[in-house]
């Protein structure tokens, strides 16, 4: 690379976020234009730097939906994405392949393939990591969507952490100061959304994605 790249991290967790960053600044080649822990956070960003490359968590940030990420590649079309997270549905996965991120590693991969899926991103060539090339195995053949991804609103992953640290429907409407028939259908549309049938499985995927950061919990 001839020319410093900007990059752009939006990721709430302070681990991951400052594990990445760290690996930004250690490298001369590219430089860091900031760090977001929230959607307001990364388009006050990318307004100011559009041409960048923009490392995020789908489940860690409060986009809408995955169409925030749509929106930012019709708003800054010079930006590259790298999707860098816990769990990524095959859902999901079709979506982000349809609006052009095909770039998605999990948070496990070690440093030297985080690198090469950051430069691949910057070159326009595809990267997966190897559990993500195994869900797209899975898909087969199936390469159109039904429907859109049942991604959790900010509103919905706040709840679900209530619900992770043992708050009733009763204490939980009290914080949020919406009535008790609003968290429970609330509630009824998290366990949809994401398929799982009780709190157990709820608090299990909540790890999986990043939204809750410890194991100290109730069921």
């Amino acid at each position: 690379m001839s020319e410093t790249e900007h990059v752009i991290i939006a990721d709430s967790q302070f681990l991951v976020a400052e594990t990445v960053r760290n690996m930004v600044l250690d490298d001369l080649r590219y430089s860091l234009s900031g760090v977001a822990v929230s959607r307001s956070e990364l388009f006050n960003l990318l307004r100011a730097r559009q041409n960048t490359l923009l490392i995020t968590d789908i489940a860690t940030i409060d986009y809408n939906s995955v169409d925030d990420l749509k929106t930012i590649k019709e708003l800054y079309p010079r930006i590259k994405v790298l999707v860098l997270t816990n769990v990524v549905s095959k859902n999901e996965f079709l979506w982000l392949s349809r609006i052009g991120i095909k770039n998605i590693v999990y948070k496990n991969v070690d440093k030297e393939e985080l690198w090469s899926a950051i430069q691949a991103t910057l070159k326009g060539k595809k990267f997966y990591s190897d559990e993500i090339l195994d869900l797209y195995l899975d898909l087969g053949e199936n390469k159109f969507i039904q429907d859109e991804p049942k991604t959790l609103t900010a509103s919905e992953i706040e709840i679900v952490r209530m619900i992770a640290n043992g708050l009733t429907t009763k204490e939980i409407a009290a914080k949020r100061n919406i009535s008790n028939h609003t968290v429970s259908t609330h509630r009824k549309n998290i366990f949809k959304k994401i398929v799982v049938s009780n709190a157990s499985e709820l608090i299990i995927h909540a790890i999986k994605a990043g939204w809750i950061d410890n194991i100290e919990y109730y069921i």
